[in-house]
């Protein structure tokens, strides 16, 4: 009977133990980028540069309302790149990465179809990283910088190729 009672312990307070022990969550860290369109091509060139001091936000909105279920902000670095950490699952709503402003007066006026990039953040699709990476988006220079011409000229170049 002692010996079965052991066993019956092991079974069901080890795991309990276990469990207890190991943290019960990791947070996601979203990751991307913010640039200035400096040829305002609407996609990134050799003449494009990353801000500094973008603000950028992390929405999800419910799937059925469309409401703001969670939102968070963050702040590009020297290069560009933002993190901004998320503690929860959101495997049930529609979240994005949404460009929110620019330091740069000059390059302020977001990029259409580069203004926001989907996000996935639940860990029940496959994806064993705690990371998940935005696609760049960006801003547009109020006026094309002097070159761009040079350089979307070899863009249709390569597109006459074809």
């Amino acid at each position: 009977m002692a010996r079965l009672l052991s066993v019956l312990v092991a079974l069901c307070v080890l795991p309990a133990i276990v469990s207890a022990a190991r943290p019960e969550k990791n947070p996601f860290v979203v990751q991307g980028r913010v640039y200035c369109d400096t040829c305002r091509a609407g996609f990134e060139t050799s003449k494009t540069s990353d801000i500094a001091g973008a603000k950028v936000r992390l929405e999800c909105r419910d799937r059925k309302t469309m409401d703001i279920v969670f939102s968070k902000e963050g702040t590009t670095d020297s290069k560009g790149l933002y993190n901004i950490f998320v503690d929860e699952e959101h495997d049930d709503q529609l979240c994005d990465a949404v460009l929110v402003s620019s330091p740069q007066k000059d390059c302020s006026i977001p990029s259409a179809g580069r203004e926001r990039a989907r996000l996935v953040l639940t860990r029940f699709n496959g994806i064993a990283s705690d990371s998940r990476y935005a696609n760049a988006m960006g801003f547009m220079k109020d006026e094309a910088e002097p070159g761009c011409t040079e350089i979307l000229q070899q863009y249709q170049a390569y597109e006459n190729e074809d």
